[in-house]
């Protein structure tokens, strides 16, 4: 610790090492002693660890000699020379303490690392103990009345007012306080405690003394253009002065720490500047994304984007804009920059982020949340929320780019809704269209409007239905609601099989088809798809209860034989259904997993002894691998549709320009895309080669460039 100026040889510093290693791995010795010395208890400990415990005591006695002596010399001094003798002691002690450290390896490897795992306290490797000790007999002692604080800051103060002082000082006196905050539950964790008690509050307070007295005393002496000018300066030397002093917790801008008040006082100073708003505005963009990026990934954890709940997904997403579009409004008083650069941020973490590894993903997840919140299962009580619910949904579709991924995952969960009549509010769902025709335009919400629609009229044929059957006396045993709806607004196709009504529902059926004929003359076809919803008594119990089941149409025509027989084969299922092999197998596997059938001897048996504890038994939940693959079609879907609205596009353009260069067309394309979605330069290209060979347009002879568009 003394003479370290003198060096070591490596012959030396092995001995040693060496004299250490062998020290602390003597053979058994009777030294009672020490148990009581180090405070070390219980009986039966092996030499070894004795002998640690001795060595330990001993290093301990030497810090803490040393640091009597140096503490003596600094006494009388103060301010500048008491930093000068601080500081070179400071490095002087924590080198030396590097070194012995490094002698007693075995020490910390062994018998420090045991006594810290049987539970012991104020134990530390050795390095630590230099700095526990320098920490308790030294540093508190010199600081005890603010003298290494006060040292500082007034040197701080000099080079404020234009001295030269020797700033590696300053530097050194705070990297130590950094360094002597030590946690005892953990060394190996950094604690700030002495460096914020020391110096981060004591500076942080000074500063504001001395610039509200020199703004002050400014102001009243100069013009405000000249005020302003020394601000600029001063905000830059603050900026240096903290890079070359603080710790980068001391750094932490005033975005992240949430000041709305020092930043409406930033605000205000820099707009008086020309483009002084500029840095400002592109800080609080980064912040804005880097806050909306935590904020997903900390929702998303380590769950796969297929598994990501999409409430506190959109909720995530919904906290980070909330917060700073209020920091917008009152810090930065709706400034439109601010505004288009809170927009700018949120696009980004909307559209790209950990939950979202392809940006139609975020639109999906959107229109999941939509569809809960739209559903009568959802548990929002007043009409109110449900209605801010969906205007913060808009808010988020606000950021989407592929505005047609959610526009097609839309439709389809709405399509479910209004055909198994679980919407929670016709008024809701018709404010939510309105939002979206609002945003997007008429086209955007055209299909979906037809939908309510159908649905209307729907209401109404039913009830002229149910008049005719009752006014001809015909048999009402069945309770029969049919949908009729057009195929070009609705999205849910039946799937391909040639489906066999059962023999309880044909007459019904065929009776309404008659009907239905005999009103609308013109019709030339009339067909059931398998996506509308019946509700049935099913299985008739011991006790003579029954259970009703929520099922589609052909989950319906699978139970319904066994009507006739408790026992049917898989071949006389299929061939009574008409429902092909790809959808039956599914449907069945559901049956046996609801113990509504048992499988036994490639029969299905009615299970007549069916229990549960709901009246209505859902039997057609879709399971997770059809869910993902019906999204995986909708997409495909979307791919399709984009390559028609690419080229409706482009003819739309060739059709007001008539003639037009490549790139131009390109661009131009790309800008009225992107709207709806962000179209990819090598589709546009193909689109043009597309409409090239549908000649929708040609090349100009001699420009190959060039197009002319063909009436």
């Amino acid at each position: 610790m003394t003479r370290l100026s003198d060096g070591m040889s490596y012959t030396e510093y092995m001995n040693l090492y060496t004299v250490s290693y062998n020290y602390c791995t003597s053979s058994r010795m009777n030294t009672a002693g020490i148990n009581e010395t180090m405070g070390i208890g219980g009986s039966g400990r092996s030499g070894a660890n004795l002998m640690g415990a001795d060595l330990y005591k001993h290093l301990h006695t030497y810090f803490v000699s040393h640091l009597e002596t140096v503490r003596a010399a600094a006494e009388d001094l103060s301010d500048e020379p008491l930093l000068n003798y601080y500081t070179k002691e400071w490095d002087r002690y924590t080198t030396g303490a590097s070194y012995v450290n490094r002698l007693f390896t075995y020490l910390n490897r062994h018998w420090v690392k045991r006594e810290k795992d049987e539970g012991r306290k104020n134990i530390y490797i050795v390095y630590i103990l230099a700095l526990v000790q320098w920490k308790d007999h030294f540093y508190k002692h010199i600081q005890n009345k603010h003298k290494l604080t006060s040292a500082v800051l007034k040197l701080i103060e000099k080079q404020r007012n234009g001295e030269t002082i020797e700033s590696d000082l300053v530097k050194k006196v705070i990297d130590s306080f950094v360094a002597l905050g030590l946690d005892e539950a953990d060394t190996n964790r950094q604690n700030l405690d002495v460096y914020r008690e020391a110096f981060e509050k004591p500076f942080l307070a000074a500063t504001e003394v001395f610039y509200k007295a020199e703004s002050e005393q400014y102001i009243g002496d100069n013009s405000v253009t000249e005020y302003m000018k020394k601000a600029e300066t001063r905000l830059a030397e603050e900026e240096n002065r903290i890079d070359m002093y603080l710790h980068a917790s001391t750094r932490k801008s005033l975005l992240d720490q949430e000041r709305e008040v020092d930043l409406q006082r930033m605000y205000l100073l820099l707009s008086r500047i020309p483009n002084g708003l500029d840095p400002l505005r592109e800080r609080f963009e980064q912040h804005v994304k880097k806050a909306g990026l935590e904020s997903v990934e900390k929702t998303a954890g380590e769950t796969t984007s297929e598994s990501t709940d999409p409430k506190a997904y959109v909720d995530s997403l919904l906290s980070v804009h909330k917060k700073n579009a209020a920091l917008v409004d009152k810090a930065f008083r709706g400034d439109s920059g601010f505004v288009a650069s809170l927009d700018k941020a949120c696009r980004e973490f909307v559209n790209r982020n950990k939950a979202c590894p392809s940006a139609s993903r975020s639109p999906e997840l959107l229109a999941k949340y939509a569809d809960a919140l739209l559903k009568k299962s959802n548990k929002t009580g007043e009409e109110a929320d449900l209605e801010q619910a969906l205007t913060d949904t808009m808010r988020v579709f606000k950021y989407i780019e592929d505005k047609d991924v959610f526009q097609k995952f839309y439709s389809r969960m709405l399509a479910r809704r209004l055909i198994t009549d679980a919407s929670a509010s016709d008024d809701a769902e018709a404010s939510m269209i309105t939002k979206l025709k609002d945003a997007c335009g008429f086209e955007y919400t055209s299909k979906l409007q037809r939908m309510f629609q159908d649905i209307a009229l729907c209401k109404d044929l039913n009830d002229q239905y149910k008049e005719k059957t009752h006014a001809d006396s015909e048999d009402k045993s069945i309770d029969f609601q049919v949908l009729v709806l057009g195929t070009a607004a609705w999205p849910l196709v039946g799937p391909p099989c040639d489906l066999k009504l059962p023999v309880e529902l044909l007459k019904t059926y065929e009776r309404f088809e008659r009907f239905y004929m005999n009103k609308h003359r013109f019709a030339t076809s009339f067909a059931v798809k398998s996506h509308q919803t019946l509700l049935t008594p099913v299985i008739p119990l011991a006790d003579e209860s029954s259970h009703g089941s929520g099922n589609t149409r052909a989950t319906t025509c699978v139970l319904l034989q066994f009507n006739s027989s408790d026992s049917l084969s898989y071949s006389d299922i299929e061939t009574g259904s008409g429902i092909n092999a790809e959808v039956l197998k599914p449907l069945l596997a559901q049956f046996c997993k609801q113990r509504v059938l048992e499988l036994k001897d490639d029969n299905y048996d009615l299970n007549l002894g069916f229990k549960s504890k709901k009246i209505r038994v859902m039997l057609n939940a879709p399971v997770k691998a059809e869910a993902k693959a019906e999204a995986v079609e909708t997409l495909k879907h979307v791919d399709e549709d984009r390559k028609m609205v690419i080229q409706a596009v482009i003819v739309r353009i060739m059709k007001a320009r008539k003639q037009m260069k490549h790139q131009p067309l390109i661009q131009e394309a790309i800008t009225q895309l992107a709207p709806r979605f962000n179209p990819k330069v090598a589709d546009v290209k193909k689109a043009i080669d597309q409409l090239l060979d549908k000649e929708y347009i040609e090349r100009i002879d001699g420009q190959r460039d060039a197009y002319n568009y063909l009436a």
